[in-house]
């Protein structure tokens, strides 16, 4: 077959620039290798790559970044980033990273807690999606296509562009990807009324291990429900999420009261736990408890509760003072502002700024920090709380969130999708602790303070197993190496991420992907004892 004069001459060129920026053969022979699979002249791949010969490299890599302990000297850089502007670019870099024995991995917004979006011990290469991020809304029937790329705030601002009576049950983190939110279950304070993230979509496309695009009819039910909640970098690389979207009031009302110990605090999230997960379901009440100095400059802690309901403010005070009257919520601690205004909010903006800041971008690694989960199924009693706070006062830049379950959550099966974590709990904790040194003595002394209040916690949270959130990513709970997964060592974080669904989850990947290609170190692994 002769090759066109304007293919020839595009191939030629590429494979110049290749020779010219790389002496690396396994590099080499996966650029020389893209071309070839894609011949779109519309979009041209080669104006996605960006090798360490480019200089605007270190820019691209460190943009999506957004924890500094994985932006180091010594942290480990990929090959090439391929910030893919088409679907096909896509599929040319999976089938080519395939061909060639590349690792990928796959960055949507670059808030993977352990940076295993965009870090790896092996040669690898970033297939980074922050360029695939249109959004289709549409009204009438009342859902959205959503590709992988756009941030969670862009989707609440595009939705409120077309309608100020829906909104969608995601994040709190405006900067959060969508591609990672929403496979590894997604979750916010519209939960208790509407479930999570995954338990509104209502199709996808996604690329698999032979380059071909699937929606839900052509990948079938199983791996459908595999990607809603287990990971969906365990099984292809999501391009895009149709979502339905869900009807919210004119006005919903917000407020942020804070208690100290010398404010009785001890006792209203003591109360916290009995009374908020029964609350109407219109009604989410996060507790965040963060370290501060008293008035004596002695450090003690101070109580954030965040509520959003559904609903106007008066209603709400009255509810809140027949059922949770400890909290002491007034009139003046509620605003009413329509639904996104109210993202804003959740996502600690000051009052009034305006809903463009929705579509903002990250801006590279704001600090370092480390978190883990828990989940709580019996209420902590009171000294049991005192001893948490103990504990946390003697640490520095440390803050603990409760959010409360109840509502929908209670409703759904655990089998439904494979985020297991529903009825039976009443609140799931987010431990965090952060710092802005780059020091190997400083990161120590967090990450050990952290584990000790993390082991602290064992006598008031989940057991056999003690359950874990997927999109909170802890590497403590189990890990494989980046290029050897042991089935037994995925076992043990996967039943802390999935219980019982692990098994399903084994079953689909063995279907989809049995030679593992789509891998990292806390990857979903095929029926097998262990796998390259």
């Amino acid at each position: 077959m002769t090759v066109p004069m304007s293919v020839a001459f595009v191939l030629s060129v590429l494979l110049l620039l290749v020779s010219c920026t790389t002496s690396d053969p396994l590099l080499t022979n996966f650029l020389q290798c893209l071309p070839k699979q894609h011949q779109n002249f519309t979009y041209p791949i080669f104006e996605t790559i960006y090798t360490h010969k480019n200089t605007s490299f270190q820019s691209v890599l460190l943009g999506y970044i957004r924890n500094s302990r994985y932006s180091t000297l010594t942290t480990p850089q990929p090959l090439a980033i391929v910030a893919a502007k088409h679907k096909s670019h896509v599929q040319a870099t999976v089938i080519c990273a395939k061909e060639h024995g590349l690792q990928i991995r796959i960055r949507s917004g670059g808030h993977d807690y352990e940076g295993l979006s965009y870090v790896s011990d092996v040669p690898f290469v970033i297939l980074d999606m922050f360029n695939l991020r249109a959004i289709d809304i549409n009204v009438v029937d009342e859902s959205a296509w959503v590709q992988a790329g756009a941030t969670v705030g862009e989707l609440y601002y595009e939705i409120a562009n077309k309608s100020k009576v829906h909104g969608f049950p995601a994040g709190a983190c405006p900067t959060v990807g969508i591609g990672g939110h929403f496979s590894g279950g997604g979750y916010g304070p519209m939960m208790r009324k509407y479930g999570l993230t995954v338990d509104n979509i209502e199709d996808a496309q996604l690329v698999d291990v032979k380059g071909r695009i699937l929606d839900r009819k052509s990948m079938g039910e199983d791996l459908f429900w595999a990607i809603k909640g287990g990971g969906g970098a365990s099984f292809g690389v999501i391009l895009s999420w149709k979502i339905k979207l869900l009807p919210v009031p004119d006005k919903v009302t917000v407020f942020n009261v804070k208690r100290t110990p010398e404010q009785d605090a001890i006792n209203v999230i003591y109360r916290w736990q009995y009374v908020v997960p029964k609350l109407p379901e219109d009604i989410f009440i996060r507790a965040i408890t963060r370290l501060k100095n008293n008035t004596e400059g002695k450090k003690t802690v101070e109580v954030s509760f965040f509520g959003l309901f559904l609903g106007q403010r008066d209603k709400l005070v009255s509810l809140i003072k027949e059922s949770f009257s400890e909290l002491g919520l007034q009139r003046q601690d509620c605003f009413e502002m329509s639904w996104v205004e109210s993202t804003v909010f959740w996502a600690n903006h000051p009052f009034g700024t305006p809903i463009s800041v929705l579509r903002s971008r990250p801006q590279g690694p704001p600090n370092f920090f480390k978190s883990k989960s828990d989940y709580v199924k019996e209420p902590i009693p009171k000294e049991g709380i005192e001893s948490i706070w103990k504990a946390m006062i003697e640490m520095d830049k440390v803050l603990m969130q409760w959010n409360p379950y109840g509502g929908r959550m209670a409703k759904i099966p655990e089998s439904e999708t494979p985020f297991p974590h529903r009825a039976g709990n009443l609140f799931k904790i987010q431990y965090v602790t952060y710092w802005a040194e780059e020091s190997s003595v400083t990161s120590n002394i967090h990450l050990k303070f952290l584990e000790k209040l993390y082991e602290g916690m064992t006598p008031y949270v989940s057991k056999s197993p003690r359950e874990a959130f997927q999109n909170y990513r802890d590497l403590d709970i189990g890990a494989n190496l980046p290029n050897k997964t042991k089935f037994g060592t995925a076992r043990v974080y996967g039943s802390k991420y999935f219980k019982g669904n692990f098994d399903r989850l084994v079953r689909v990947k063995t279907m989809v992907d049995p030679q593992n290609f789509f891998k990292n170190e806390q990857s979903i692994p095929p029926l097998q004892r262990e796998t390259q």
